[in-house]
């Protein structure tokens, strides 16, 4: 039985992870977190509790656990250990395990959004939103006009997103405007915002695909998702591999703007929103165990129609000494 790590399994995306994997074949499954009294260990065999990933142990910690598991393959669940296991991916590698990363290149140009806008925007492609890290308020209302969108240079998902209608908004978080933050156009609207992810071999061909349209949640996730054909998205994900040489499972944000395409953003990993493909036929997971650890190239999947709400729910875990 093939053993998987799985880190950050107390959020949305590994524990994400973990469900679609345990929906597909019989793995052992290591789920790891800072937090101990998460909903962790209800979604793995063995939970271990993790350092933070920018604590000096924290490679030490990971190696020693890979070895204590005997672990097969390692998947990061949060943005930092994507980053973190990038920066290491050598160390990581040389323990014998698997490490599920995307392009290197492209997790490091991931890593900062306006150097992600740049070097789209040399590319000519017609995706661009436009996007601005200088400037007072009055020229950023000049230039890309009322609401427009402050947005974190470096972040997971839509966390930390700040829609500005007035001077007093900008002002707000003026000081972190630039180093911190850049401005970007607010384009389509929150009825016409879709998330696909898709998969990519070794050699940046697409293999396969799966679009969402959603809302998203306050806290900047999916909170409603349907599953949906986009018209031409099979054209503009080989415009994107061309430009990004994405490998693995690749998730790619958009929204609609006069009938057109507009990249959010490319998040190299799995989805958030992955145990949701996997419900509907789509298990990105298990596509990456399967391809990666056991050389089975993935093939369309049947998707099945439908969509899917989020909701709030408990895990209850027992004393053990009250049984």
């Amino acid at each position: 039985m093939k053993t998987i790590l799985v880190s950050g399994a107390s959020g949305i995306v590994g524990y994400g992870i973990l469900k679609s994997l345990r929906a597909g074949k019989d793995y052992n499954l290591v789920g790891t977190s800072i937090y101990e009294d998460s909903v962790a260990p209800a979604f793995c065999d063995i939970f271990e509790k993790a350092p933070l990933t920018s604590s000096e142990d924290y490679i030490s910690w990971l190696k020693s656990s890979i070895s204590k598991h005997h672990v097969d393959m390692v998947i990061p669940g949060i943005e930092d250990d994507m980053r973190k296991w990038n920066e290491q991916r050598a160390t990581i590698s040389g323990t014998g395990t698997t490490v599920l990363l995307n392009n290197p290149n492209l997790v490091d140009l991931c890593s900062d959004k306006w150097e992600f806008y740049l070097k789209l925007k040399d590319s000519g492609s017609a995706l661009i939103i436009e996007s601005m890290i200088e400037g007072d308020f009055e020229h950023l209302k000049r230039t890309l006009g009322l609401p427009f969108l402050l947005k974190p240079r470096q972040g997971f998902g839509s966390k930390g997103i700040v829609t500005v209608k007035d001077e007093d908004d900008f002002n707000e978080h003026k000081a972190e405007f630039g180093e911190k933050l850049m401005a970007q156009k607010f384009v389509g609207s929150n009825e016409e915002e879709y998330t696909v992810s898709a998969f990519f071999d070794k050699d940046s061909n697409l293999l396969c695909h799966m679009s969402l349209k959603r809302k998203l949640s306050k806290e900047g996730f999916t909170e409603t998702a349907e599953v949906s054909e986009i018209a031409g998205i099979v054209e503009v994900l080989e415009e994107l591999k061309k430009f990004g040489s994405p490998v693995g499972p690749t998730n790619f944000q958009f929204r609609v703007q006069d009938g057109n395409l507009k990249l959010l953003e490319i998040n190299p990993r799995i989805s958030s929103s992955t145990a949701i493909r996997t419900a509907f036929g789509y298990n990105e997971s298990q596509m990456s165990v399967d391809y990666f650890l056991n050389g089975k190239v993935p093939t369309r999947p049947i998707i099945k129609k439908g969509y899917a709400v989020r909701y709030v729910e408990e895990k209850i875990f027992y004393d053990s000494s009250d049984l």
